[in-house]
């Protein structure tokens, strides 16, 4: 693991160099604004399962045998900036899954989802993404961190605009997924979407698709948050446009796509982190989905 962490550094001070050379740095995403959890979010269920640390500025998630918990935005939103900083269930925690998503609340819902699958004593996370749009999911792609995500706060963020969903940790793109609309593929651009967090068994599937289960000695496990962040355009549920469509920073001509630095980065992960990519696997799919190739998956 430190010799990951040392490696991740060195590489990007190595891009940075070139970045520096090349001139190709397009705007940076703005700073998280750090503000309080009842600022944003309200709890969904299990009201006794979230502790509030410092006045609300951090909480915790706790599962256990009978129940886990979660929590979700008060508003719905057409896009934005959306960011949490999270720090995982340590030691084992095989079974259990700690999810920051976003979703619409019809039955044809577009969603975009971060889970941390966890894992046995001394074996890494799986962090998994997905997008739904139209009901449709199935676009699974998972790697491996560079750090431990149990031992200090990581940023986990989301910039969803109309040109591009974008997944970071800590300011590094996970992962893209353009809008392909020309190609037959639906993009989420007209159902807003609340923001969502929970803690949950999962021993079904979670962990080696459910051949370890949930250790509930263990119990409870608990997930750790903070800055709860959200720019976005807010809207009513039956919105089907953002009023400030193009006025806002993430809604910006540098924000179409990520920049030359960024996709060196995103390499970066797929190259040396990422352990499943639907868009790779011709069992499930023998013609690669058409969106693989501009998001640069292949």
């Amino acid at each position: 693991m430190c010799r990951n962490m040392a490696a991740a550094y060195l590489w990007t001070l190595f891009l940075g160099m070139l970045v520096m050379v090349s001139g190709t740095r397009g705007a940076p995403l703005r700073k998280p604004v750090d503000v309080a959890f009842g600022r944003n979010y309200v709890p969904t269920w299990a009201f006794d399962h979230i502790k509030y640390f410092n006045g609300g500025n951090e909480i915790q998630l706790h599962l256990d045998k009978y129940t886990g918990t979660g929590f979700q935005s008060k508003g719905s939103y057409l896009f934005g900036h959306f960011s949490m900083q999270m720090k995982l269930v340590p030691g084992d925690s095989a079974g259990t899954v700690t999810a920051f998503y976003l979703s619409s609340q019809n039955s044809e819902h577009d969603e975009i989802d971060f889970e941390f699958l966890g894992n046995r004593t001394g074996q890494p996370y799986i962090l998994q993404t997905n997008v739904f749009t139209g009901g449709k999911g199935d676009r699974e792609q998972r790697i491996y961190l560079w750090f431990d995500p149990t031992k200090e706060f990581h940023h986990y963020s989301v910039l969803w605009n109309m040109y591009m969903i974008v997944f970071l940790v800590d300011d590094v793109p996970i992962r893209v997924f353009k809008n392909c609309k020309d190609l037959g593929v639906k993009f989420p651009f007209n159902q807003p979407m609340k923001i969502y967090s929970s803690l949950w068994n999962a021993d079904d599937w979670a962990t080696r698709g459910g051949l370890e289960k949930t250790d509930w000695s263990k119990a409870p496990f608990i997930a750790s948050y903070r800055s709860f962040h959200i720019d976005g355009c807010e809207a009513s549920v039956e919105a089907k446009f953002c009023a400030t469509q193009g006025a806002r920073w993430w809604d910006q001509k540098e924000f179409q796509d990520l920049d030359a630095f960024q996709y060196r980065r995103l390499s970066w992960v797929r190259q040396k982190y990422t352990i499943y990519n639907y868009c790779t696997d011709r069992s499930r799919y023998p013609s690669m989905p058409p969106e693989c190739k501009r998001d640069r998956d292949i």
